[in-house]
Protein backbone atom coordinates (compact mmCIF):
# COMPACT_ATOMS: atom_id res chain seq x y z
CA UNK A 1 0.00 0.00 0.00
CA UNK A 2 2.91 2.46 0.85
CA UNK A 3 4.44 1.87 -2.66
CA UNK A 4 1.24 2.44 -4.17
CA UNK A 5 0.92 5.76 -2.23
CA UNK A 6 4.16 6.83 -3.51
CA UNK A 7 3.95 5.52 -7.27
CA UNK A 8 0.43 7.71 -7.02
CA UNK A 9 2.05 10.67 -5.34
CA UNK A 10 5.06 10.71 -8.09
CA UNK A 11 2.43 10.30 -10.78
CA UNK A 12 0.38 13.03 -9.99
CA UNK A 13 3.78 15.47 -9.44
CA UNK A 14 4.87 14.16 -12.56
CA UNK A 15 1.42 15.40 -14.13
CA UNK A 16 1.65 18.55 -12.62
CA UNK A 17 4.60 19.81 -13.70
CA UNK A 18 3.44 18.44 -17.63
CA UNK A 19 0.54 20.58 -17.15
CA UNK A 20 2.31 23.51 -15.80
CA UNK A 21 5.00 23.36 -18.22
CA UNK A 22 2.87 23.26 -21.12
CA UNK A 23 0.42 26.05 -20.05
CA UNK A 24 3.26 28.25 -19.45
CA UNK A 25 4.61 27.33 -23.35
CA UNK A 26 1.29 28.76 -24.04
CA UNK A 27 0.74 31.51 -21.98
CA UNK A 28 4.60 33.23 -22.06
CA UNK A 29 4.67 32.69 -25.83
CA UNK A 30 1.76 34.80 -26.07
CA UNK A 31 3.27 37.23 -23.42
CA UNK A 32 6.11 37.58 -25.91
CA UNK A 33 3.73 38.88 -28.81
CA UNK A 34 1.78 40.88 -26.67
CA UNK A 35 5.12 42.54 -25.12
CA UNK A 36 6.56 43.31 -28.83
CA UNK A 37 2.84 44.52 -29.41
CA UNK A 38 2.56 47.02 -26.70
CA UNK A 39 6.12 48.13 -27.81
CA UNK A 40 4.38 50.42 -30.39
CA UNK A 41 1.60 51.26 -28.03
CA UNK A 42 3.83 52.82 -25.82
CA UNK A 43 5.89 54.24 -28.46
CA UNK A 44 2.83 56.26 -30.15
CA UNK A 45 1.32 56.89 -26.47
CA UNK A 46 5.17 58.65 -25.42
CA UNK A 47 5.14 60.50 -28.34
CA UNK A 48 1.93 62.02 -28.33
CA UNK A 49 1.74 62.92 -24.65
CA UNK A 50 5.84 63.61 -23.95
CA UNK A 51 6.43 64.85 -27.50
CA UNK A 52 9.34 62.01 -28.27
CA UNK A 53 9.57 58.19 -27.62
CA UNK A 54 12.55 57.13 -25.69
CA UNK A 55 13.81 53.92 -27.60
CA UNK A 56 13.34 50.77 -25.49
CA UNK A 57 15.71 47.43 -25.21
CA UNK A 58 13.73 45.76 -27.43
CA UNK A 59 14.59 47.56 -29.65
CA UNK A 60 17.99 48.89 -29.38
CA UNK A 61 20.21 48.39 -26.17
CA UNK A 62 22.74 50.84 -27.69
CA UNK A 63 19.88 53.36 -28.47
CA UNK A 64 18.04 52.81 -24.66
CA UNK A 65 21.32 53.28 -23.29
CA UNK A 66 22.95 56.21 -25.01
CA UNK A 67 19.80 58.59 -25.15
CA UNK A 68 20.53 59.20 -21.44
CA UNK A 69 23.64 60.74 -22.34
CA UNK A 70 26.00 57.48 -21.87
CA UNK A 71 28.29 55.54 -24.19
CA UNK A 72 27.64 51.86 -24.58
CA UNK A 73 30.99 50.32 -24.89
CA UNK A 74 31.10 45.95 -25.18
CA UNK A 75 34.44 44.34 -24.80
CA UNK A 76 34.71 40.23 -24.52
CA UNK A 77 31.29 40.08 -24.49
CA UNK A 78 30.84 42.12 -21.43
CA UNK A 79 29.06 45.50 -21.80
CA UNK A 80 29.99 48.91 -19.92
CA UNK A 81 28.83 52.18 -19.82
CA UNK A 82 30.65 55.45 -20.19
CA UNK A 83 28.75 57.43 -17.51
CA UNK A 84 29.27 61.26 -17.96
CA UNK A 85 28.96 63.79 -14.56
CA UNK A 86 29.63 67.50 -14.26
CA UNK A 87 33.12 66.46 -13.09
CA UNK A 88 33.98 62.63 -14.10
CA UNK A 89 34.11 59.79 -16.38
CA UNK A 90 32.95 56.50 -15.13
CA UNK A 91 33.12 53.01 -17.12
CA UNK A 92 30.66 50.68 -15.16
CA UNK A 93 29.01 47.34 -15.94
CA UNK A 94 25.75 46.51 -17.25
CA UNK A 95 23.51 43.50 -17.16
CA UNK A 96 23.55 41.94 -20.64
CA UNK A 97 19.80 40.54 -19.54
CA UNK A 98 18.78 44.30 -20.23
CA UNK A 99 18.57 43.47 -23.77
CA UNK A 100 19.41 39.67 -24.43
CA UNK A 101 16.09 37.36 -23.02
CA UNK A 102 16.16 34.31 -25.43
CA UNK A 103 12.70 33.31 -26.46
CA UNK A 104 10.93 31.02 -29.00
CA UNK A 105 9.26 34.30 -30.56
CA UNK A 106 12.23 36.84 -30.10
CA UNK A 107 14.54 34.00 -31.26
CA UNK A 108 12.26 34.03 -34.86
CA UNK A 109 11.46 38.06 -35.06
CA UNK A 110 15.28 38.60 -34.64
CA UNK A 111 16.40 35.19 -36.92
CA UNK A 112 13.44 37.45 -39.57
CA UNK A 113 15.14 40.90 -39.33
CA UNK A 114 18.70 39.67 -39.72
CA UNK A 115 17.31 37.47 -43.10
CA UNK A 116 16.02 40.72 -44.40
CA UNK A 117 19.05 42.92 -43.56
CA UNK A 118 20.98 40.62 -45.32
CA UNK A 119 18.76 40.54 -48.18
CA UNK A 120 18.99 44.44 -48.41
CA UNK A 121 22.33 44.20 -48.23
CA UNK A 122 23.20 41.54 -50.93
CA UNK A 123 20.57 43.70 -53.20
CA UNK A 124 22.49 47.06 -52.82
CA UNK A 125 24.42 48.34 -55.60
CA UNK A 126 26.43 50.90 -54.20
CA UNK A 127 28.72 48.92 -51.13
CA UNK A 128 31.77 50.62 -49.90
CA UNK A 129 34.48 48.25 -49.03
CA UNK A 130 37.24 48.49 -46.57
CA UNK A 131 40.48 47.98 -47.74
CA UNK A 132 41.90 44.50 -46.36
CA UNK A 133 45.12 44.71 -46.93
CA UNK A 134 45.58 47.52 -44.10
CA UNK A 135 43.37 44.99 -41.49
CA UNK A 136 45.59 42.18 -42.85
CA UNK A 137 49.33 44.06 -41.78
CA UNK A 138 47.69 45.40 -38.48
CA UNK A 139 47.52 43.54 -34.95
CA UNK A 140 44.10 42.55 -32.95
CA UNK A 141 44.27 44.12 -30.13
CA UNK A 142 41.20 45.10 -27.02
CA UNK A 143 41.17 48.59 -26.57
CA UNK A 144 38.82 51.72 -26.14
CA UNK A 145 39.01 54.70 -28.28
CA UNK A 146 37.39 57.95 -26.82
CA UNK A 147 36.44 59.90 -30.33
CA UNK A 148 35.26 63.43 -30.71
CA UNK A 149 32.10 62.61 -29.81
CA UNK A 150 32.30 62.17 -25.99
CA UNK A 151 35.12 64.90 -26.02
CA UNK A 152 32.02 67.33 -27.52
CA UNK A 153 29.60 65.52 -25.00
CA UNK A 154 32.06 65.84 -22.04
CA UNK A 155 32.14 70.01 -22.79
CA UNK A 156 28.35 70.24 -23.41
CA UNK A 157 28.34 68.46 -19.35
CA UNK A 158 31.28 69.83 -17.90
CA UNK A 159 29.68 72.63 -15.43
CA UNK A 160 26.23 72.03 -16.52
CA UNK A 161 23.66 71.92 -13.91
CA UNK A 162 21.51 68.44 -13.90
CA UNK A 163 18.08 68.72 -14.22
CA UNK A 164 15.48 67.17 -12.35
CA UNK A 165 12.45 66.22 -15.21
CA UNK A 166 9.17 65.69 -14.26
CA UNK A 167 7.70 62.12 -13.76
CA UNK A 168 6.66 60.10 -16.90
CA UNK A 169 3.06 60.01 -17.58
CA UNK A 170 3.15 56.65 -16.86
CA UNK A 171 4.76 57.39 -13.12
CA UNK A 172 3.02 58.74 -10.01
CA UNK A 173 3.21 62.28 -9.56
CA UNK A 174 2.04 62.35 -6.02
CA UNK A 175 3.88 64.25 -2.94
CA UNK A 176 4.84 60.88 -1.37
CA UNK A 177 6.61 59.42 -4.46
CA UNK A 178 8.50 62.70 -5.74
CA UNK A 179 9.12 64.17 -2.26
CA UNK A 180 12.73 64.12 -3.44
CA UNK A 181 11.97 66.28 -6.41
CA UNK A 182 11.40 69.35 -3.85
CA UNK A 183 14.54 68.50 -1.76
CA UNK A 184 18.13 70.57 -2.24
CA UNK A 185 20.13 67.88 -1.68
CA UNK A 186 19.82 64.61 -3.69
CA UNK A 187 19.96 61.96 -0.64
CA UNK A 188 17.77 58.26 0.28
CA UNK A 189 15.11 58.75 2.66
CA UNK A 190 16.40 57.30 5.85
CA UNK A 191 14.39 56.64 9.22
CA UNK A 192 16.74 56.87 11.44
CA UNK A 193 16.31 55.77 15.48
CA UNK A 194 18.21 55.83 18.62
CA UNK A 195 20.80 58.22 21.23
CA UNK A 196 22.17 61.03 19.53
CA UNK A 197 24.99 61.01 22.08
CA UNK A 198 27.06 57.99 23.40
CA UNK A 199 26.39 56.18 20.31
CA UNK A 200 27.43 52.91 20.40
CA UNK A 201 27.65 50.88 17.70
CA UNK A 202 25.30 51.43 14.26
CA UNK A 203 22.57 48.81 12.40
CA UNK A 204 22.09 49.15 8.45
CA UNK A 205 19.10 47.75 7.24
CA UNK A 206 18.83 47.21 3.53
CA UNK A 207 15.30 46.38 2.17
CA UNK A 208 14.56 43.82 -1.08
CA UNK A 209 13.75 44.27 -4.21
CA UNK A 210 10.37 46.92 -4.58
CA UNK A 211 10.06 47.22 -0.79
CA UNK A 212 10.97 50.13 1.63
CA UNK A 213 12.50 51.17 4.74
CA UNK A 214 8.97 50.33 6.48
CA UNK A 215 10.20 46.70 5.86
CA UNK A 216 12.10 47.23 8.76
CA UNK A 217 10.32 50.41 10.85
CA UNK A 218 7.06 48.55 10.87
CA UNK A 219 7.91 45.18 12.37
CA UNK A 220 11.59 44.93 13.94
CA UNK A 221 11.75 48.93 15.18
CA UNK A 222 9.09 48.43 17.51
CA UNK A 223 10.36 44.93 18.82
CA UNK A 224 13.92 46.24 20.02
CA UNK A 225 14.07 46.24 23.35
CA UNK A 226 15.01 49.60 25.63
CA UNK A 227 18.24 48.75 26.23
CA UNK A 228 18.95 48.28 22.25
CA UNK A 229 17.42 51.08 21.83
CA UNK A 230 19.34 53.53 23.69
CA UNK A 231 22.52 51.62 22.58
CA UNK A 232 22.17 51.40 19.10
CA UNK A 233 21.40 54.06 15.92
CA UNK A 234 19.43 52.17 13.78
CA UNK A 235 19.27 53.18 9.97
CA UNK A 236 16.41 51.95 7.68
CA UNK A 237 16.32 53.94 3.84
CA UNK A 238 14.63 53.43 0.93
CA UNK A 239 16.70 52.39 -1.75
CA UNK A 240 17.77 54.48 -4.86
CA UNK A 241 14.00 54.26 -7.02
CA UNK A 242 11.99 52.69 -4.27
CA UNK A 243 9.86 54.87 -1.86
CA UNK A 244 10.70 58.50 -1.14
CA UNK A 245 14.05 58.25 -2.41
CA UNK A 246 15.33 60.00 -5.50
CA UNK A 247 14.00 58.21 -8.49
CA UNK A 248 16.15 59.85 -11.64
CA UNK A 249 14.60 58.98 -15.08
CA UNK A 250 18.11 58.95 -16.62
CA UNK A 251 19.60 56.58 -13.69
CA UNK A 252 20.85 52.84 -14.94
CA UNK A 253 20.40 51.92 -10.85
CA UNK A 254 23.93 49.96 -11.26
CA UNK A 255 25.09 48.59 -7.88
CA UNK A 256 28.17 51.82 -7.76
CA UNK A 257 24.82 54.16 -7.72
CA UNK A 258 23.11 51.97 -5.57
CA UNK A 259 26.21 51.84 -2.77
CA UNK A 260 27.15 56.05 -3.69
CA UNK A 261 24.20 56.47 -2.73
CA UNK A 262 24.30 54.83 0.94
CA UNK A 263 27.42 55.98 1.86
CA UNK A 264 26.32 59.87 0.71
CA UNK A 265 23.01 59.77 2.67
CA UNK A 266 23.69 57.65 5.82
CA UNK A 267 27.73 56.76 6.43
CA UNK A 268 28.97 60.26 5.40
CA UNK A 269 26.44 62.88 6.80
CA UNK A 270 25.93 60.31 10.69
CA UNK A 271 29.22 59.91 10.81
CA UNK A 272 28.75 56.46 10.18
CA UNK A 273 32.67 54.37 10.99
CA UNK A 274 31.48 50.77 11.92
CA UNK A 275 29.18 48.79 11.68
CA UNK A 276 26.49 46.17 11.81
CA UNK A 277 24.28 44.87 8.37
CA UNK A 278 20.76 43.25 8.34
CA UNK A 279 19.78 42.80 4.81
CA UNK A 280 16.76 40.93 2.81
CA UNK A 281 16.28 39.90 -0.44
CA UNK A 282 17.93 41.82 -3.29
CA UNK A 283 19.24 43.84 -0.18
CA UNK A 284 21.98 40.82 0.26
CA UNK A 285 23.76 41.90 -2.73
CA UNK A 286 24.17 45.34 -1.91
CA UNK A 287 25.23 44.34 1.22
CA UNK A 288 28.10 42.15 0.31
CA UNK A 289 29.46 44.56 -1.73
CA UNK A 290 29.35 47.27 1.00
CA UNK A 291 31.04 44.71 3.28
CA UNK A 292 33.83 44.33 0.53
CA UNK A 293 33.99 48.05 -0.20
CA UNK A 294 34.38 48.60 3.52
CA UNK A 295 35.93 45.68 5.04
CA UNK A 296 37.06 46.75 8.23
CA UNK A 297 33.91 48.65 9.34
CA UNK A 298 31.57 45.85 8.95
CA UNK A 299 30.78 43.94 12.92
CA UNK A 300 28.66 41.70 11.76
CA UNK A 301 26.74 40.22 8.41
CA UNK A 302 22.78 38.98 8.53
CA UNK A 303 21.27 37.77 5.47
CA UNK A 304 18.25 37.08 4.81
CA UNK A 305 16.86 34.43 1.58
CA UNK A 306 20.19 36.04 -0.20
CA UNK A 307 19.68 35.19 -4.04
CA UNK A 308 22.89 33.20 -4.80
CA UNK A 309 22.35 31.00 -7.13
CA UNK A 310 25.94 29.29 -8.44
CA UNK A 311 25.77 29.06 -12.10
CA UNK A 312 27.50 26.03 -13.45
CA UNK A 313 30.25 25.68 -15.84
CA UNK A 314 29.86 26.90 -19.16
CA UNK A 315 26.83 28.54 -18.27
CA UNK A 316 26.72 32.40 -18.58
CA UNK A 317 26.06 33.35 -14.99
CA UNK A 318 23.20 36.70 -15.73
CA UNK A 319 21.30 34.09 -18.28
CA UNK A 320 21.47 31.49 -15.57
CA UNK A 321 20.23 33.95 -13.05
CA UNK A 322 17.50 35.65 -14.76
CA UNK A 323 16.22 32.17 -16.03
CA UNK A 324 16.40 30.53 -12.18
CA UNK A 325 14.80 34.05 -10.66
CA UNK A 326 12.08 34.09 -13.23
CA UNK A 327 11.46 30.76 -14.38
CA UNK A 328 8.97 31.43 -17.30
CA UNK A 329 6.56 29.88 -15.20
CA UNK A 330 2.74 30.08 -14.27
CA UNK A 331 2.92 28.30 -10.93
CA UNK A 332 4.29 29.42 -8.52
CA UNK A 333 2.14 32.74 -8.54
CA UNK A 334 5.08 34.10 -6.95
CA UNK A 335 7.35 33.10 -10.08
CA UNK A 336 5.00 33.99 -12.60
CA UNK A 337 5.41 37.79 -11.65
CA UNK A 338 8.45 37.50 -11.33
CA UNK A 339 9.05 36.80 -14.83
CA UNK A 340 6.94 38.62 -15.93
CA UNK A 341 8.88 41.66 -14.16
CA UNK A 342 11.82 40.59 -15.67
CA UNK A 343 11.03 39.12 -18.93
CA UNK A 344 8.72 42.07 -20.20
CA UNK A 345 9.85 45.64 -20.22
CA UNK A 346 6.38 46.54 -21.74
CA UNK A 347 4.43 44.52 -20.19
CA UNK A 348 6.25 45.20 -16.85
CA UNK A 349 5.76 49.07 -17.67
CA UNK A 350 1.87 48.35 -17.96
CA UNK A 351 2.16 46.72 -14.68
CA UNK A 352 3.35 49.46 -12.70
CA UNK A 353 1.14 52.16 -14.99
CA UNK A 354 -1.54 50.28 -13.12
CA UNK A 355 -0.79 49.39 -10.02
CA UNK A 356 2.01 52.13 -8.93
CA UNK A 357 0.44 55.22 -11.07
CA UNK A 358 -2.89 54.49 -8.95
CA UNK A 359 -1.41 53.19 -5.41
CA UNK A 360 -3.60 55.83 -3.80
CA UNK A 361 -6.52 53.95 -5.36
CA UNK A 362 -5.36 50.82 -4.22
CA UNK A 363 -4.42 51.69 -1.06
CA UNK A 364 -7.95 53.82 -0.38
CA UNK A 365 -10.06 50.37 -1.50
CA UNK A 366 -7.52 48.37 1.26
CA UNK A 367 -8.30 50.22 4.03
CA UNK A 368 -12.08 50.10 3.46
CA UNK A 369 -12.23 46.48 2.47
CA UNK A 370 -10.26 45.75 5.75
CA UNK A 371 -12.05 48.88 8.13
CA UNK A 372 -8.51 50.55 8.34
CA UNK A 373 -7.65 47.54 10.18
CA UNK A 374 -4.84 46.06 8.63
CA UNK A 375 -1.32 48.30 8.01
CA UNK A 376 -0.74 48.99 4.22
CA UNK A 377 2.71 49.28 4.74
CA UNK A 378 3.68 46.22 2.70
CA UNK A 379 1.35 47.89 -0.26
CA UNK A 380 3.02 51.25 0.06
CA UNK A 381 6.49 49.61 -0.35
CA UNK A 382 5.28 47.73 -3.04
CA UNK A 383 3.64 50.40 -5.15
CA UNK A 384 6.25 53.64 -4.84
CA UNK A 385 9.05 52.41 -7.39
CA UNK A 386 8.80 53.44 -10.93
CA UNK A 387 9.20 51.09 -13.80
CA UNK A 388 12.92 52.61 -14.76
CA UNK A 389 14.40 51.74 -11.37
CA UNK A 390 12.21 48.13 -11.01
CA UNK A 391 13.84 47.44 -14.39
CA UNK A 392 16.96 48.32 -14.40
CA UNK A 393 17.27 47.70 -10.09
CA UNK A 394 16.14 43.81 -11.44
CA UNK A 395 18.62 43.54 -13.90
CA UNK A 396 21.59 45.29 -13.19
CA UNK A 397 21.49 44.06 -9.41
CA UNK A 398 20.63 40.71 -8.69
CA UNK A 399 21.64 39.20 -12.99
CA UNK A 400 24.17 41.61 -13.59
CA UNK A 401 26.14 40.73 -10.65
CA UNK A 402 26.16 37.11 -10.73
CA UNK A 403 29.64 36.84 -12.36
CA UNK A 404 30.89 39.61 -9.30
CA UNK A 405 29.20 37.53 -6.51
CA UNK A 406 31.69 34.90 -5.80
CA UNK A 407 34.11 37.22 -5.61
CA UNK A 408 32.56 38.89 -3.20
CA UNK A 409 31.60 35.92 -1.04
CA UNK A 410 35.04 35.22 -1.42
CA UNK A 411 36.02 38.64 0.46
CA UNK A 412 34.03 38.32 3.04
CA UNK A 413 35.13 34.86 3.79
CA UNK A 414 38.96 35.15 3.56
CA UNK A 415 39.28 39.01 4.63
CA UNK A 416 36.31 40.19 7.03
CA UNK A 417 36.78 38.49 10.37
CA UNK A 418 32.87 39.72 11.12
CA UNK A 419 29.93 37.10 11.97
CA UNK A 420 27.87 36.66 9.55
CA UNK A 421 24.39 34.68 10.23
CA UNK A 422 22.09 33.41 7.21
CA UNK A 423 18.14 33.25 7.98
CA UNK A 424 15.20 31.97 5.54
CA UNK A 425 12.16 30.49 5.51
CA UNK A 426 11.74 27.50 4.44
CA UNK A 427 8.73 27.63 2.46
CA UNK A 428 10.33 30.43 0.04
CA UNK A 429 8.83 29.85 -3.18
CA UNK A 430 10.74 32.41 -5.17
CA UNK A 431 14.63 32.32 -3.47
CA UNK A 432 14.77 28.68 -2.11
CA UNK A 433 16.81 27.55 0.85
CA UNK A 434 18.93 26.57 -1.19
CA UNK A 435 20.65 29.75 -1.96
CA UNK A 436 21.60 30.20 1.63
CA UNK A 437 23.24 26.60 1.55
CA UNK A 438 25.09 28.03 -1.49
CA UNK A 439 26.32 31.13 0.67
CA UNK A 440 27.41 28.91 3.30
CA UNK A 441 29.53 26.51 1.05
CA UNK A 442 31.33 29.95 -0.04
CA UNK A 443 31.70 31.19 3.57
CA UNK A 444 32.00 27.99 5.98
CA UNK A 445 31.36 30.14 9.24
CA UNK A 446 28.55 31.23 8.00
CA UNK A 447 25.29 30.03 10.35
CA UNK A 448 22.22 29.06 8.64
CA UNK A 449 18.74 29.19 10.61
CA UNK A 450 15.71 28.07 8.05
CA UNK A 451 12.10 29.09 9.75
CA UNK A 452 9.88 26.33 9.38
CA UNK A 453 6.76 27.33 7.28
CA UNK A 454 7.86 30.91 6.50
CA UNK A 455 7.85 32.23 3.14
CA UNK A 456 10.07 34.88 1.17
CA UNK A 457 8.08 37.70 3.43
CA UNK A 458 6.61 35.85 6.54
CA UNK A 459 10.39 35.04 7.53
CA UNK A 460 9.91 38.84 8.76
CA UNK A 461 6.24 39.53 8.87
CA UNK A 462 4.75 38.06 11.64
CA UNK A 463 7.96 36.60 13.26
CA UNK A 464 9.43 39.77 14.28
CA UNK A 465 9.49 39.73 18.03
CA UNK A 466 11.35 36.06 17.64
CA UNK A 467 13.92 37.75 14.80
CA UNK A 468 14.38 40.77 16.55
CA UNK A 469 15.57 38.36 19.63
CA UNK A 470 18.10 37.42 17.70
CA UNK A 471 19.28 40.10 15.85
CA UNK A 472 19.94 41.15 19.51
CA UNK A 473 22.21 38.03 20.48
CA UNK A 474 24.10 38.68 17.37
CA UNK A 475 24.68 42.02 17.90
CA UNK A 476 25.58 41.42 21.76
CA UNK A 477 28.10 38.49 20.42
CA UNK A 478 29.85 40.92 18.57
CA UNK A 479 30.64 43.84 21.24
CA UNK A 480 32.03 40.85 23.42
Amino acid sequence: MAVRGISTRSALTLTGKVINDVVSFIVFSFLDVFDILLCYVYKVIDFLIEAEWKPCYCSSAKEAITSSGKILVSEQGESKIVRLTSSKLQLEEISDTLYTRPSLVSDISKSTVNELKRLKVESSTTMIQQPREKIKKGTVRSTYTINSTIVEMLQGKIGAQRSRPAPRWSDCDCKTCNSWSSSAKETLFVHAEGPKDNVQEDVLFIHGFISSAAFWTETLFPNFSKSTKSAYRLFAFDLLGFGRSPKPIDSLYTIREHLDMIERSVLEPHKVKSFHIVAHSLGCILALALAVKHPGSVKSLTLLAPPYFPAPKGEQATQYVMRKVAPRRVWPLIAFGASMACWYEHISRTICLLICKNHRVWEFLTKLITRNRMKTYLIDGFCCHTHNAAWHTLHNIICGTAGRIEGYLDTVANCLKCEVNIFHGRDDELIPVECSYNVQNRIPRAKVKVFEKKDHITVIVGNQKEFARKLEEIWRRARD
